[in-house]
């Protein structure tokens, strides 16, 4: 048995919240077992330098791990004075993730920043991070919608991510952090809601897997993903 007793392609609870804050046009607490994301999406009428006079917009992301959202304290990283390497690859895997279903020419000259906090940290962070971070892009693209700002819907397709890995030789899907820690093999994936991939990581941990082992995988969490994609359809039909 999993250490939650789950079955191995069995998700954690996933609880979506819209409206978690006040301020921002899209903000999201995505719960996803133990781990607790808040997403917010802000809209920012500048694009970056390399846009500038091109008629396209810009989706960009921030990811922090919160002081107490781990057993030891994570240092805020602006007390060290500069992102880590941990932080920064996950920031551009969630701006990637999102910018790709997303027609930036209908934006116009606008960003819309990602931002993700981690208030509880207990394995797969970053994936549940682009799956709220979706839901809360789609709550900013209706408020310029709703504003006026744009007069055509943007979103090409919707995005959601999972984990999934090997832990002692059986296949598992959505590692809380036992199980990532003591995987042989830990993925990452990203999909489309059309069932395309946007990003596929996978490491063997002093274990090298087959191809009949990475297709057990890529099967299991495209079946988690398409859960997910419901569950992101169903929270954004309702709450406003």
């Amino acid at each position: 048995m999993r250490v939650d007793n789950r079955l191995p392609d069995e998700l954690r609870p996933l609880i979506i919240t819209r409206h978690f804050t006040k301020y921002a046009p899209g903000s999201v607490l995505i719960q996803a077992g133990n781990t607790k994301v808040i997403c917010t999406a802000s809209v920012e009428e500048t694009v970056p330098p390399h846009l500038k006079n091109s008629g396209e917009g810009w989706i960009t992301a921030e990811y922090s791990l919160l002081p107490g959202s781990t057993p030891v304290r994570a240092p805020r990283e602006s007390s060290r004075g500069k992102v880590g390497g941990r932080t920064h690859e996950i920031q551009r895997l969630i701006g990637r993730s999102l910018r790709s279903v997303i027609d930036l020419a209908l934006l116009k000259e606008r960003t819309i920043w990602i931002d993700c906090d981690v208030i509880q940290a207990d394995g797969g962070t970053r994936t549940a991070a682009i799956t709220g971070s979706y839901v809360a892009l789609m709550d900013a693209i209706r408020w310029l919608k709703g504003k006026d700002l744009i007069k055509e819907n943007p979103v090409i397709n919707s995005v959601a991510a999972v984990s999934v890995g090997i832990v002692n030789g059986v296949v598992l899907l959505d590692l809380c952090y036992a199980e990532d820690a003591a995987a042989q093999v830990d993925m990452n994936v990203v999909m489309t809601g059309d069932g395309k991939f946007i990003e596929l990581q996978g490491t063997g941990e002093e274990y090298a897997f087959d191809d009949e082992q990475l297709a057990g995988m890529v099967k299991m969490a495209k079946k988690g993903i398409g859960e997910i994609i419901e569950m992101q359809e169903r929270a954004l039909e309702t709450g406003g």
